[in-house]
C-alpha cells in the first residue's frame, strides 16, 4: 500500500511538471520579443524547472516592457 501512494505521489509530480513546463513553453513561443536564442535558453530552462523559471520569466518580461 505504500508503495502505491508513492508512486501516485510520483506521478503526480511528474504530471504537474509536464504541465507548467508545457505553459512556459506556450508563453515563450508566443513571446515576438525574444530572439531565437533566448527562446532556445528559456525553452531548456522550462525543460530543468519550470516553475521557478515561470516567475523568473514574468520578472524579465516586466522588466523589458
Amino acid at each position: 500500500m505504500n508503495e502505491l501512494i508513492l508512486y501516485s505521489v510520483l506521478l503526480l509530480l511528474v504530471l504537474t511538471h509536464l504541465v507548467l513546463a508545457s505553459l512556459l513553453y506556450r508563453k515563450i513561443n508566443k513571446n515576438t520579443r525574444l530572439s531565437f536564442h533566448e527562446k532556445n535558453d528559456w525553452r531548456l530552462k522550462a525543460l530543468i524547472f519550470p516553475a521557478y523559471y515561470w516567475f523568473q520569466y514574468k520578472k524579465h518580461k516586466a522588466r523589458h516592457l
